[in-house]
Formats: C-alpha cells, sequence, structure tokens
C-alpha cells in the first residue's frame, strides 16, 4: 500500500501539470513577458501566503496541522522585501488582488480557521512546490530580468534557513504520512489538494488574459 505522500503526489499529478504548463507561467519563463508581469504575479503570492501564515500560530498546537507549522518556510517577509524592490517602499498601496486569488487565499483561511487538515493540503503545494519549481522561478527570473543572485526580487524562492533542500522534502513526506487523519480524512485532504492546484491554475489564467501576448 502507497504512503500518504505517495497517494497525495500521485492524484494531485495532472492537476499539478496544468498549473506549471499554463500560458502564462510558459510565457513568463520563455522571457517572453516584461518584469511588470513578474511583479503582478508576485504580489498575488502575498494574498495567499498572507493567508497562509497570518494568524497560523494557533495552529502550531493543533494535533493534525501543528507539525507543519515551520517558521523557516514562512515567505511573507521575503515577499514584502521583494515587493518593495519591484514596486517601491509604497507597495501596499497599489496591491490588488485578482478575484481569482481572493478566491483562492479565501479558501486557505477559511481552511486555517475550521479545518486542520485541509489547510495541510495547501501548506503542502505551496511550500512544496516553492522549494521544488520555485527554484526554477527563481533562475529564470535572475537571468531574464538580472535580479541579483538569491537577491531582492527573488527573496520569495531563497530558503535560507533550509540548507538541505532534499533532506527538508523528505522529512516533510514523513510528517503525510504520519498525519494524524484516518482514511476518510485523508481523502478529503487529497481532495482538497486538488483544489488548491485548482485555484492556483485559476489564477495563472487571470494572469494570462491580464498580459496576453500580442498575436
Amino acid at each position: 500500500m502507497d504512503s500518504f505522500s505517495t497517494v497525495i503526489r500521485t492524484a494531485s499529478h495532472e492537476q499539478h501539470m496544468e498549473a506549471e504548463t499554463s500560458t502564462f507561467m510558459s510565457d513568463l519563463l520563455g522571457g517572453r513577458l516584461g518584469v511588470d508581469a513578474y511583479a503582478r504575479y508576485t504580489e498575488q503570492l502575498w494574498f495567499v501566503y498572507e493567508a497562509l501564515e497570518t494568524g497560523v500560530e494557533r495552529l502550531a498546537s493543533d494535533p493534525v496541522a501543528g507539525p507543519f507549522i515551520r517558521p523557516e518556510l514562512f515567505r511573507l517577509r521575503a515577499l514584502e522585501a521583494d515587493l518593495a524592490h519591484l514596486r517601491g517602499p509604497g507597495w501596499r498601496a497599489g496591491v490588488t488582488a485578482l478575484p481569482a486569488t481572493r478566491a483562492y487565499a479565501d479558501r486557505v483561511r477559511e481552511c486555517a480557521e475550521q479545518w486542520p487538515a485541509g489547510y495541510i493540503a495547501h501548506h503542502y503545494t505551496r511550500y512544496l512546490g516553492d522549494l521544488s519549481g520555485g527554484q526554477i522561478i527563481r533562475d529564470k527570473a535572475e537571468k531574464t530580468w538580472g535580479f541579483e543572485k538569491k537577491g531582492d526580487g527573488v527573496r520569495f524562492y531563497v530558503f535560507e534557513e533550509i540548507t538541505n533542500p532534499a533532506a527538508f522534502k523528505r522529512s516533510y513526506r514523513e510528517l503525510l504520512d504520519a498525519v494524524r487523519a484516518d482514511d476518510l480524512e485523508k481523502k478529503r485532504i487529497v481532495s482538497e489538494c486538488k483544489k488548491a492546484f485548482a485555484l492556483n491554475t485559476g489564477v495563472f489564467r487571470a494572469l494570462g488574459e491580464e498580459f496576453p501576448l500580442s498575436a
């Protein structure tokens, strides 16, 4: 029988690929969009991580979600440094969430407040993605728009407190395997994981509409 971390990974593979191969992401990583599109994407991430990280201290003592609340993963401060670099010190006055982003952040917040096991699904799809595919985005952004390596503009992708990402991801999967949930709850977590990818793809779609490549 497969471990839960394997189940969750294989069950969401299709949605994961759809998110990764969205037109917006392909255009962004292909260097076909300007830095403004990258900044707009970073703004949307800020709303999602604000929902993921604001007030989660109370989840730290939760028997299900508690083990996943790891401060070394937190991204909000890094995102704010990137936005200050990309948009200037007054960035807060200008950031707006796309409707798709608002829906995503609202769902994350709802899980954080009402369903700790569901929160894990969002935690997993975001942070493990940042530690993996996020590094490709960082590399492309540095090369495309000339950001300093692991510096301002790409700090979101730099996990300074995680010296060995491969070992961290292994330990994270062990946490998933040991999650305190029965089979039915695990099925619900997997379902929420698929939903998280779908919500993320919705944000990419909306960004693609905002930044269409001229034919």
